[in-house]
């Protein structure tokens, strides 16, 4: 995940300013050198990070600061303060048209995601009420076209094109399709380039002067660090953009793009792609995104996240049920389900306060789960309220019928009996402790 590397150093520098009582003048200069040293090692622009040590550093050597009973709490807050205004300080939201369709404009270099990541972006706003149309404007990149049909189909937004017509052309006749169609925002996926040039922008610009956008946006690979800070000035010199979108936050990036972007073209990072799944996007609060870089965890996402992923009326249940010892296969399906849509376990953790950015040795096995759904579909309501019954014949049943073997039920049913017995003890806490190394002991499908 990006920022991995850059919350280990960081925390370290604050562990050992908590280990003093009292902080002179050379200790805070001896840790800005270090934080300093951590931002340039995660790819920040240099001019950003000595603003921001700048800062910092005017802050930290403060009489409130080098008097306080507690200055190491103190200078984390104002590290933490001054990294959300460096990142724009709160969340930037995705302007609306006043007379619909909002035209939104996705801009940016080929490889960075946009087909995928702007295609998201629609189907974030299909959650919230719209009725996004995507329109394909890609006339030069083979299959362009058809992936973003492809993506569109899977998210269940309808797409416009009119083959290799001019790029224009298909943007306003797009716009007209909408209006016509009560479609109240219109995601042009325009063409890329591998390096900025005056065509593709002459284009773009073409594009902007005829359906006038309500945003353009810029869709940015975190991936390729401080490129990406060069090609988001140049769009924005080009193009004027609204906003940018970053793709690919939870690779092995360093995360400077996202600390250096707002600092040097003073554009908002309105939504980061945070990972492959056609459901990994998020609004981009800084606030949040810095109490993650400091491992003070991001609770506030992962209620969200939560939200989405889980049924509440069915959460409800589960746990009616949980408390009367009724908990069945059915629900543990239902479960681990619900676990999966939350996303990789390895992410959530990073969203708790006191993580850190460790993480969890705990990974959803897609397979295993898929071989979970398989048996467990494939007995009957009956045996699955009551898996007491499942004889000999019943499991060769269920192993013929999910493509698996009698030893891969058999699995699964013991894994089920230490679920049960951890279930009975979340109902007493005074025999809940370990619970965290018994589920990694019992082979589950994460």
């Amino acid at each position: 995940m990006a920022f991995e590397s850059l919350t280990e150093k960081l925390s370290a520098t604050f562990k050992r300013l908590r280990g003093k009582g009292r902080l002179s003048e050379s200790d805070v200069k001896q840790a800005m050198r270090e934080i300093k040293m951590a931002l340039l090692e995660a790819d920040v622009n240099f001019k950003v990070v000595k603003g921001f040590v700048d800062a910092v550093s005017q802050r930290a050597v403060g009489t409130d600061v080098m008097e306080s009973l507690t200055p190491a709490q103190m200078i984390v807050k104002i590290v933490n303060e001054e990294l959300t205004a460096l990142m724009g300080g709160g969340e930037s939201k995705l302007a609306l048209s006043p007379a619909p369709p909002t035209v939104v404009m996705l801009v940016g270099l080929q490889g960075a995601g946009k087909t995928t990541n702007g295609a998201k972006l629609a189907g974030l706003m299909k959650q919230q009420g719209k009725r996004p149309l995507l329109c394909a404007c890609d006339v030069y990149r083979p299959a362009a076209i058809q992936q973003l049909e492809v993506v569109g189909g899977q998210l269940g937004l309808p797409v416009f094109q009119m083959g290799q017509a001019n790029p224009v052309d298909i943007a306003q006749a797009a716009v007209a399709h909408a209006k016509a169609h009560g479609n109240d925002m219109v995601f042009l996926d325009t063409a890329g380039r591998l390096h900025v040039d005056e065509q593709l922008m002459d284009e773009l610009r073409a594009i902007k002067s005829a359906v006038q956008p309500t945003e353009v946006l810029l869709v940015v690979d975190a991936m390729i660090g401080q490129d990406a800070v060069t090609a988001a000035k140049a769009f924005d010199d080009a193009l004027d953009l609204d906003g940018v979108m970053l793709t690919k936050l939870d690779g092995d990036a360093r995360g400077g793009a996202a600390l250096s972007i707002r600092a040097v073209t003073g554009k908002p990072i309105k939504f980061v792609g945070t990972g492959e799944k056609l459901d990994s996007i998020e609004v981009f609060h800084p606030d949040r995104m810095a109490s993650r870089i400091l491992g003070m965890g991001d609770v506030l996402s992962l209620i969200e996240k939560a939200e989405q992923a889980l049924d509440a009326k069915q959460a409800a249940q589960q746990l009616e049920r949980l408390r009367k010892n009724q908990f069945t296969l059915s629900d543990f399906y239902d479960q681990l389900t619900q676990l999966k849509r939350m996303g990789n376990l390895q992410d959530i953790a990073s969203m708790l306060p006191g993580m850190g950015g460790k993480k969890l040795d705990l990974t959803v096995d897609e397979r295993g789960l898929a071989r979970t759904e398989a048996i467990i579909q494939s007995m009957t309501p009956y045996e699955r309220e009551n898996p007491s019954v499942l004889n000999s014949s019943r499991k060769k049943r269920i192993a013929a019928g999910s493509g698996t073997q009698v030893v891969d039920v058999n699995r699964l049913l013991k894994q089920f009996e230490g679920v049960q017995q951890l279930t009975r003890q979340f109902s007493n806490p005074r025999k809940s402790k370990g619970l965290l190394s018994r589920f990694k002991g019992m082979g589950l499908p994460f």
